[in-house]
């Protein structure tokens, strides 16, 4: 069934992406240095951007 391994494909996407936010936000916790930060935030940024539209994807897939 296609729909039902593209479904279980953004189901690991979004399990993955979740990962990465919660491992740069244990790294945000330890890090100084404004450079450090801000490199972070935007990573941070980015991940949150790309679980959105995953979470978005698979709402629409029903």
């Amino acid at each position: 069934m296609p729909g039902n391994s593209d479904r279980t494909e953004l189901d690991d996407r979004i399990a993955i992406v979740r990962r990465n936010i919660a491992e740069l936000m244990e790294q945000a916790t330890g890090a100084s240095g404004a450079a450090v930060e801000e490199s972070l935030a935007n990573r941070l940024n980015e991940q949150q951007d790309l679980l959105n539209e995953l979470l978005k994807q698979r709402e629409a897939k029903g």
